[in-house]
């Protein structure tokens, strides 16, 4: 007589609400084994930290990391979230995690057991898989050295206030801050200097500090035996200094840091500090959709896989979903609460439409993207598109006719000449390629953030540095804040700065100011 085996019964991972690290080493090694043996994700070693609310309160003054020098404006930013989340305004984040090798997550203490296993799935495997597989993190960003480089910065900057005092090093960051969203090289890959090129380097600086800046010899009159007249000698003379300055030039805090007659070697050295940690953010500002809905699509896979295999309880499901529809929910535009298209929300419709597309295509999905359609292969084509775009060109590249429909999306166009707004595209053919053109142009930063450039400074004169905007759609500076800025730039140049607008497309100069006194009348 033979017995029937009996399958064994697996026991959830954990029950009720509260946690332990028994409990998240558990929860780990079972979200571990779903990311990497299912989906086949490429992570970073993980580093998982329990923070209390305050840390978590001055991890977001501080931008998020976890080692940063000393500013007033991250207190002001600590009071600020401080106030609004005590009086129940706002809440915090369940995590915050950190582009960095080892990728470090911070989990909120107050979350419960199931938030924990939540944020673990959604920041230590998804956007660790992200950072460390996307080409704009692998082109622009260094993981293996932020946090040496961040040791570093740290350090420097609190010696300078000890040998310069705190007002002066403030002084310089307040004008570096200013100037951070002009201070990224968008085109040219910058390079990349670990550790022990540190003292190298400063004392390139010094050297540097002591060289003189000899222009007296163009101030020496020669014969003019070829008979050029004053102008073309002043329009030879722009264009060489325009050459060996190497003009003209996108990244306004480099410019400032190689060539500003007035800054000491220090404040040449925190303006490369801040400008390397503009740098260091710029991809997460092009990958927004892409890396919260990658890092939403894993959590959701994940979490629904351990529950189909019985390793969580109903309740702690329950609880995931409502906070997952929390993350992921959509205003419409009539909504008072909507202020605009939720990255999450639209990453994950995305991702959840290719994976649709991949393994129950149509036949406009056919006709629509026939190299993806049916391949039955919805982990790799997701993992390619991870590694391969940024939220502009991937809207533009995967946005689909059947999800336009389903998020009801329609173009309108707002002239301003015009008194009424007029619908443009509509759900047709030309409407859906219309559409998404429009909607990846939002996502687009050389549209989005202002094009200001150095174009011209006459070393040999009145040293006065230009600058020029080139305006997009008739969109220009708002005044307050472009004379803000152009008096930072000033204070950091050391001489008259003007700043002149340009419409890009007829090169017609539309405004201009200056920080030059008007003459006395």
């Amino acid at each position: 007589m033979t017995r029937k085996s009996k399958k064994k019964k697996v026991e959830p991972l954990f029950e009720g609400s509260e946690w332990t690290f028994e409990k998240l080493r558990q929860a780990y090694a079972a979200i571990e084994d779903v990311a990497l043996n299912d989906l086949g994700l490429e992570v970073y070693t993980n580093q998982i930290e329990i923070i209390s609310s305050e840390q978590m309160l001055d991890a977001y003054s501080s931008i998020g990391m976890p080692l940063m020098y000393p500013h007033w404006s991250f207190g002001k930013h600590f009071l600020r979230e401080e106030n609004m989340y005590r009086k129940g305004f706002t809440g915090l984040a369940y995590e915050i995690v950190i582009n960095s090798n080892p990728c470090i997550s911070y989990n909120m203490e107050e979350n419960t057991m199931a938030l924990q296993a939540l944020v673990m799935a959604h920041a230590a495997f998804g956007h660790n898989h992200f950072f460390r597989n996307n080409y704009l993190f692998r082109q622009w960003t260094d993981a293996d050295g932020i946090l040496e480089y961040l040791q570093f910065a740290k350090s420097y900057i609190a010696k300078c206030e000890e040998r310069c005092g705190p007002a002066a090093v403030e002084e310089i960051l307040d004008a570096a801050h200013a100037l951070m969203d002009h201070g990224v090289f968008r085109y040219n890959r910058p390079a990349r200097l670990s550790k022990r090129d540190q003292a190298e380097r400063e004392q390139e600086r010094i050297r540097y500090e002591e060289r003189n800046f000899q222009d007296i010899w163009r101030t020496v009159p020669t014969k003019n035996g070829d008979g050029d007249t004053a102008e073309e000698e002043k329009i030879e003379e722009e264009t060489e200094s325009a050459r060996r300055l190497k003009l003209p030039e996108e990244n306004l805090l480099y410019f400032l840091e190689k060539n500003s007659p007035v800054l000491e070697t220090w404040q040449r050295e925190i303006l490369r500090i801040v400008r390397n940690i503009a740098q260091y953010f710029y991809p997460q500002k092009q990958t927004k959709v892409m890396n919260e809905g990658c890092a939403t699509f894993v959590h959701y896979y994940i979490m629904n896989r351990l529950y189909d295999d019985g390793l969580l309880t109903d309740g702690a499901m329950l609880e995931i979903l409502h906070s997952h529809s929390n993350v992921v929910f959509q205003p419409g535009f009539d909504d008072k609460r909507y202020s605009g298209i939720n990255p999450y929300a639209l990453g994950l419709a995305m991702m959840e439409d290719i994976k649709r597309i991949c393994t129950e295509p149509t036949e406009e999905d056919r006709t629509w993207f026939p190299e993806i359609a049916g391949n039955d292969d919805w982990r790799g084509t997701l993992k390619d598109a991870w590694a391969n775009y940024r939220d502009e060109s991937f809207i533009q590249q995967y946005l689909s006719p059947h999800l336009i429909r389903k998020l009801k999306l329609f173009l309108c166009v707002d002239e301003a000449e015009k008194q009424h707004v007029m619908v443009d595209s509509i759900h047709d053919e030309r409407g859906y390629k219309l559409v998404r053109t429009a909607l990846a142009r939002n996502y687009d930063l050389a549209l989005i953030e202002p094009d200001v450039q150095v174009v011209a400074v006459d070393m040999g004169g009145d040293r006065c540095l230009h600058l020029q905007h080139q305006v997009h759609d008739g969109i220009h500076l708002s005044e307050k804040g472009r004379d803000g800025v152009i008096a930072q730039v000033r204070r950091l140049w050391g001489y008259d700065v003007v700043l002149a607008g340009v419409d890009k497309g007829t090169g017609e100069k539309l405004y201009e100011t200056s920080t030059a006194k008007p003459a006395a009348a």
